[in-house]
């Protein structure tokens, strides 16, 4: 079975299978949070959420890339990407805390793009920071 685990071939398709799996599951969880639907704005062709949802994507696709780059077990990769996973919702939490004056639901509902922007920009820039702690 080592032999199986080993070959290069196999643990990129393992590690890609499950991180495919975990943005599914991860963006239903976001899903969850947030105050909209995000494939049915998406849909209607609002942007500011295309933008937030693409950070959150990218943002948990950069989390599980240091991931797999420093652990060579999948169930480690995969606590880590969830740890990683979990850090990321919190700094969603920390900027919904930090913008007092508007909600950044509501706005990214609305489409107000300057928001989404901002969201994907601190999804991905919260990435690479939870990613460096993990490498």
């Amino acid at each position: 079975m080592d032999q199986f685990w080993g070959n290069e071939y196999v643990l990129t398709a393992a590690n890609y299978s499950v991180v495919i799996l975990c943005i599914i599951l991860f963006l239903a969880v976001f899903e969850l949070v947030t105050k909209y639907k995000n494939w049915d704005e998406i849909k209607k062709g609002n942007v500011s959420v295309a933008m937030a949802t693409g950070g959150k994507i990218f943002g948990v696709s950069n989390i599980f890339r240091h991931s797999i780059e420093v652990h060579d077990s999948l169930f480690t990769m995969i606590g880590w990407g969830v740890y990683g996973f979990i850090l990321l919702l919190i700094g969603y939490f920390i900027f919904e805390f930090m913008t007092p004056k508007f909600n950044i639901d509501e706005e990214i509902k609305r489409d107000n793009r300057a928001v989404g922007f901002i969201s994907m920009a601190i999804s991905i820039g919260l990435s690479y920071v939870i990613g460096a702690g993990i490498s």
